[in-house]
């Protein structure tokens, strides 16, 4: 192997410090293989970036609200029309306290 390529691997290996491993049955991993194969790719590499996607839309699902169309109107129609509130409710004076505290009461 050319002088070269090994620097650029021990510069891989140096910016990338962190390990993970996994146990597999011959079947995953020859599974895995095939498709890293088929995109041309190693086969930590296809496995790595295959996982960070996941693993980003794992986070999506679980951080955004996601709402129908109907569930948006009503959302929006109550941000604009909120229901009237009793000046004894925990709510109306959640948000007497909140008022007075920031000047706006």
């Amino acid at each position: 192997m050319p002088d070269k390529q090994k620097l650029d691997k021990t510069e891989d290996r140096r910016s990338k410090p962190e390990r993970l491993e996994a146990r597999l049955t011959l079947e995953q991993k020859e599974l895995l293989q095939r498709a890293a194969d088929l995109e041309g790719r190693s086969l930590t590499d296809f496995v790595v970036s295959h996982a960070q996607i996941a693993a980003l839309r794992t986070i999506e699902e679980h951080t955004i609200i996601k709402l129908s169309r109907e569930d948006s109107k009503a959302f929006i129609d109550a941000l604009l029309n909120p229901p009237a509130l009793h000046p004894d409710e925990p709510l109306a004076r959640a948000i007497g306290h909140y008022k007075d505290s920031m000047g706006l009461g």
